[in-house]
């Protein structure tokens, strides 16, 4: 997730302030690791200093002082080329399953173990995923999907490899 880019299209929305721009995150894009505050005035500082938002001056209020940043049309111009640009497919073929299991079989070790191990893992993240995408809004039911899906993949190769796992040893061990 590009937090620089997330957070110029939040702004492309509206001005906001930061405090405001943390909340939005949290609440659209941070569910499994909210945005910390010193991580979003420190991007804001960035984005300032490359000309890609204005600070506005400081607003009186019940607390500290606050300014409302405003994107700027090279801030535009960077989100929208962003936003038109498709995101690499995943996954990349070399991959930490892939990994683990042939540096176990060639090194003599259980990877059978290993993927049951994973299996059980992925299954429970799935029934996680299921209750989120049954009891959540809209838009954690389209996380989950997405999330539920790749686990669906890496499933099906888990399964694919456990039935492999006598040849791939003979493949990689010397």
């Amino acid at each position: 997730m590009s937090v620089p880019l997330t957070l110029l299209g939040l702004l492309e929305r509206e001005p906001s302030h930061g405090y405001d721009l943390k909340r939005d995150y949290d609440a659209l894009f941070g569910r499994d690791k909210p945005l910390p505050y010193g991580q979003v005035y420190a991007t804001l500082s960035r984005l300032a200093r490359d000309g890609k938002v204005v600070a506005g001056e400081a607003e009186p209020g019940g607390g500290p002082e606050r300014k409302r940043y405003v994107i700027t049309e090279a801030g535009v111009t960077e989100f929208e080329t962003w936003l038109a640009e498709p995101v690499a497919p995943e996954p990349t073929l070399q991959t930490v399953l892939f990994t683990k299991v042939v540096l176990a079989l060639m090194l003599g070790r259980d990877a059978e173990q290993y993927l049951d191990a994973q299996r059980a893992a992925h299954m429970q993240r799935m029934r996680q995923l299921t209750e989120l995408r049954r009891s959540g809004a809209l838009l954690d039911a389209l996380l989950a999907d997405h999330g539920l899906f790749r686990l669906e993949a890496d499933l099906r190769w888990i399964d694919l490899t456990a039935a492999r796992l006598d040849a791939i040893a003979q493949a990689v061990r010397p």
